[in-house]
């Protein structure tokens, strides 16, 4: 910024007088001291930063922007959040956005668990050991409705001094705000939220995309209708955690013999709460399961899906599909 300084100083002395006007022209904006989020989107394409500072009362001139970035050597932006102000100068402006951003962009894809949401938060945001630990253990202590499936899989512009906690309310919001619109029909199907969130949890994690989902939806109601074990691998994978460094990483025949209330190998029913965190299309498809008298099913090596309605028919897919 020092040589962005000299650089504006040796310019305006071979204009001479008019580099008056210049200094005027790179003078703040004025007015309150309010602080605003000015935002670079992710895909910028046609988005022209000198353009929406001016829109939004942030620089008095595009082109007095422009030729400060450009003595600074034209750097690119970094996408995210600046808290800017109309009361700084635009050598200011350019100062802080060609610095690191206050708010960072954040995806969260479908089918992740809390614990790896924590080591996207941990790389993007920069927690030591102890705020990803908070992170993974927040909620686990108070109610088994919020330990897992409510952090809904979305993008997110993230303060970076927000707390664990505070992203996580966030996220919890997020869910609130995109599952209310089909809260009254679980109701109307007598299907508790947590029920229907635990399917969507398995839907998600079973299926190979979105046209398996309401499927697997009702082969999964017709288990649970015929109080049947579910027999799900990812329930297994859940218990197992993060193995050989792998999340969800493939499972044995021993442990389908681990000893856990997650294991629906052993035990019949759902599992105490979710085993991920669904997008709306496995929420959507446990509420709408496709009707069909499949009681089994699985994925060949193209991951497209067979289903039988008896356990003979499931073997002889087996060894169609995948022997």
């Amino acid at each position: 910024m020092r040589k962005l300084v000299v650089l504006l100083f040796i310019l305006i002395t071979v204009m001479g007088i008019s580099g008056v006007g210049i200094w005027w022209a790179i003078g703040s904006v004025g007015g309150e001291e309010k602080t605003v989020t000015f935002v670079i989107p992710q895909r910028r394409g046609d988005f022209k930063v000198a353009t929406v500072l001016k829109e939004q009362g942030l620089i008095k001139h595009e082109w007095a922007f422009s030729l400060l970035w450009g003595l600074l050597g034209g750097v690119s932006f970094n996408s995210g959040g600046y808290r800017l102000r109309p009361a700084m100068n635009t050598l200011e402006v350019v100062r802080r956005l060609s610095s690191e951003p206050d708010l960072y962009w954040l995806i969260i894809p479908e089918g992740l668990r809390k614990e790896q949401i924590g080591e996207v938060l941990t790389k993007i945001l920069g927690w030591d050991d102890g705020k990803t630990e908070q992170w993974n253990n927040y909620y686990q202590t108070t109610t088994a409705e919020y330990q897992e499936g409510v952090y809904f899989p979305d993008t997110y512009l993230l303060p970076k001094d927000e707390s664990g906690e505070q992203i996580a309310k966030r996220f919890i919001a997020r869910f609130n705000e995109k599952f209310a619109p089909l809260s009254e029909q679980f109701l109307a199907k007598d299907i508790r939220w947590t029920t229907g969130l635990k399917i969507a949890s398995l839907i998600q994690r079973e299926a190979a995309g979105s046209q398996d989902m309401n499927l697997i939806s009702g082969i999964i109601w017709n288990r649970l209708e015929n109080n049947m074990k579910l027999d799900i691998d990812a329930t297994l994978q859940y218990i197992k955690g993060k193995s050989g460094g792998y999340w969800w990483a493939p499972i044995s025949v021993a442990d389908k013999k681990l000893q856990s209330p997650f294991n629906t190998y052993i035990f019949r029913g759902l599992p105490p709460t979710p085993i991920t965190n669904p997008g709306l299309a496995a929420i959507e498809a446990a509420l709408n399961p496709q009707e069909t008298n499949c009681l089994f099913y699985l994925h060949d090596r193209s991951r497209e899906i067979h289903c039988s309605e008896t356990y003979e028919g499931h073997m002889e897919n087996i060894k169609k599909y995948l022997l």
